[in-house]
């Protein structure tokens, strides 16, 4: 089911992150998939997350459909041109994946393969456009369609950055160009969360908003995020919570409970990223409440 019908409903929609193997192997994939199903609404696979090479988005989605897990389909700019583009997304529609996720991609120079090179034929503004037209019926060249594809367009937002105004721009574009679901990137300070939501109401945004909801697993990667990655402020207080936690998953897990609890009344659902710790989520689900 597609997320924009669910948060219609008023459902307080739930997501997971998965990222696919790298290689053909199924066993650890499937393992952390079996912590999600039936706790969460759809599952992300992840496109070349951090520009490594792994199994495609799109396969591991079938995949992940086949298991039981609604997916949603990560799609980034970095690798394919637009013809690649638009080929997956009309495979993926054929193989039954309805929602979808578009990115830019990370840098090319962070991955496994530095050599590479990147294509960025089209943004992801861009990317979005050429998904609406593809579901009128016709391709980027105007060229007809043998059958339109439907689906949900995600895109991530960053609500948590010093410069809201331009964000706003951003999310406007994004909006106009044919998002109708945004995924955050992980919240942690509730004030400038909700500082960015109100503004979001403000303006007049109706698209269903998921935070995100990024586990932290020690405070070397609390301190690694607050210094490397933009929009991420991991309050001091919950810096020293980690440092004195004698049971890491236990306080991860509360932290995540105590966030959820949080933002819920600002938005339609929350993103679980669970980065490897999928074991914790039946836990948060059940103690945040967020399922019954």
């Amino acid at each position: 089911m597609e997320i924009i019908e669910l948060a219609s409903q008023r459902k307080f929609v739930v997501t997971a992150e998965l990222g696919p193997p790298k290689g053909c192997s199924l066993d650890i994939f499937l393992k952390q998939a079996a912590y999600l199903k039936g706790r969460v609404d759809a599952a992300n696979v992840t496109d070349g997350q951090s520009a490594l090479m792994k199994m495609s988005s799109l396969g591991a989605c079938r995949l992940l459909k086949d298991f039981g897990i609604e997916p949603i389909m990560q799609i980034t700019c970095r690798d394919r041109n637009r013809i690649a583009l638009q080929s997956d997304l009309l495979s993926a529609s054929a193989l039954g994946i309805e929602n979808l996720l578009v990115l830019t991609g990370d840098p090319i120079q962070i991955g496994d393969h530095p050599a590479a090179k990147p294509v960025f034929d089209v943004d992801a503004a861009e990317l979005m456009a050429t998904i609406k037209k593809l579901e009128s019926g016709v391709d980027m060249t105007d060229h007809a369609l043998e059958g339109a594809p439907h689906f949900a367009i995600g895109a991530a937002l960053n609500p948590c950055v010093e410069d809201i105004d331009t964000e706003i721009s951003k999310t406007r574009k994004k909006i106009e160009k044919g998002a109708e679901f945004f995924q955050t990137q992980g919240v942690f300070e509730l004030s400038r969360f909700q500082k960015f939501m109100e503004r979001y109401q403000k303006e007049g945004f109706r698209v269903p908003v998921l935070a995100g909801i990024i586990l932290l697993k020690s405070l070397k990667m609390a301190r690694f995020m607050n210094e490397k990655i933009p929009g991420i402020f991991i309050p001091e207080p919950m810096m020293g919570r980690l440092e004195k936690a004698s049971d890491a998953k236990r306080e991860c897990a509360q932290i995540a409970c105590e966030i959820i609890g949080q933002v819920r009344p600002l938005v339609q659902g929350v993103h679980l990223m669970a980065i490897g710790w999928e074991e914790l989520i039946p836990d948060i689900v059940s103690k945040s409440g967020i399922r019954l």
